[in-house]
């Protein structure tokens, strides 16, 4: 008696359950979780490919350690701005008086402490209380008064912009204290033992690699307690490895000069603080809630004026630090500072992934659109391109970050 024995093939074990994946599915496997997360690394493949395409076309002198160190004091109060206007856009509003803003303080700031002599620590004190109160006023009028923020802010830039010809009667004024001047030019002092970097800079860079690369993965896992959609593993250990390697290129290059700029330490507490706050905190969740349904966040129990008062006064309170930062590079307040500030700061918080409808966007999101600005300009100027052409491709650019996010909405809708 013989026994019919049938041979069974082992069905192939799905990618990262204990298969193999061969090259072609490896790739397919990385197009398909970055078509999927297309929203989240758009921009940063975007941001590579302008690196790379002025590196080329300025034979490396966009790369060079001064020209770096210069890319981030030149756009630093931008940056700022834009950490600030990000926050607005996710809440479904929009702030048009933020230039103008920067300019008063400036202004302010002058007459403080080179008219009348106010140390420079307490000025800068009053300068950023008075911001805040700006911001607190425009933000009680949209907010609780229901007066649209465009119309609103509008009415801020054209005041605000009187008001800086006023104190400043129409003159540069100037210069302003040493100690001032440090923190929007100044670099990290020199510790350590003789080396060809700049010590404590290296230290800053490893430990924000490091801290960077934990948040990551922690995220990450949190996601997956929750049952959320995570990016392929391929896809995240490579994302990893782009943050790292762009990490290290500019903390080497930064050790390589002079250090890190101080200005740079200011907006590394700004980013991590304000990550977190729309990463993890209440406040946060509830602004995402506002930009993203409004009548469905009432519902929930959320004070949505409330909200939206605080967004409107922090973002005064940073439209003051930037305008003392810039007041402070140049060393000198004019009535003309801070023209089209708010327009860099909206393109920039587009260009990083807002939606024109609210409820959508990261601080994260904010810096990179801000460098890619940064970068074009830079490179740009480097090769010789003419403002007239520059404003040309910066608004194409523009166009298509924003054509970007509608075509995605609908290829995800769909």
């Amino acid at each position: 008696m013989s026994t019919d024995v049938t041979a069974k093939t082992p069905a192939p074990a799905p990618p990262g359950k204990g298969g193999t994946t061969s090259g072609a599915g490896l790739l397919q496997l990385l197009l398909d979780g970055m078509r999927r997360n297309m929203r989240q690394y758009g921009m940063l493949i975007a941001l590579g490919l302008i690196v790379a395409l002025f590196a080329v076309w300025t034979d490396g002198d966009l790369l060079l350690p001064r020209n770096v160190s210069n890319l981030v004091l030149q756009n630093s109060y931008i940056l700022i701005l834009a950490i600030g206007m990000m926050l607005v856009i996710i809440a479904g509003h929009i702030d048009l008086s933020v230039g103008s803003l920067t300019a008063f303080i400036g202004s302010m700031a002058a007459v403080f402490m080179v008219k009348n002599d106010i140390p420079w620590v307490l000025a800068v004190v009053l300068c950023l209380a008075v911001g805040a109160v700006a911001g607190a006023m425009q933000g009680f009028l949209i907010a609780y008064f229901g007066i649209p923020s465009f119309i609103v802010t509008l009415a801020g830039m054209l005041l605000f912009r009187g008001l800086t010809e006023i104190f400043l009667e129409g003159q540069t004024l100037g210069p302003f204290p040493r100690g001032l001047q440090k923190v929007a030019n100044g670099f990290l002092p020199e510790v350590g033992p003789e080396t060809n970097y700049h010590n404590l800079t290296l230290l800053l860079g490893f430990v924000l690699i490091a801290f960077v690369v934990l948040q990551e993965v922690r995220d990450r896992k949190r996601q997956q307690e929750f049952a959320l959609e995570v990016p392929p593993t391929q896809l995240f250990l490579l994302k990893l490895v782009a943050l790292v390697a762009a990490m290290l290129t500019v903390t080497l290059l930064l050790a390589s000069y002079k250090g890190a700029p101080i200005v740079l330490l200011i907006l590394g507490v700004l980013v991590v603080g304000f990550g977190y706050v729309m990463r993890n905190a209440i406040i946060g969740r509830h602004i995402y809630a506002i930009g993203g349904n409004l009548p469905a966040a009432k519902l929930s129990g959320v004070k949505d004026k409330k909200v939206t008062f605080l967004v409107f006064l922090n973002m005064g309170m940073l439209a003051a630090l930037a305008g003392l930062v810039f007041a402070a590079r140049f060393n000198a307040a004019s009535p003309k500072a801070g023209l089209n500030f708010e327009l860099e700061a909206i393109a920039a918080s587009f260009i990083g992934g807002a939606s024109m409808s609210g409820g959508v966007g990261t601080v994260l999101g904010a810096i990179i659109g801000g460098l890619v600005l940064g970068v074009l300009n830079n490179g740009m100027n480097l090769v010789g391109i003419g403002t007239d052409w520059q404003q040309v491709i910066k608004g194409l650019v523009l166009l298509a970050a924003v054509g970007f996010d509608v075509w995605n909405k609908r290829r995800v809708g769909s």
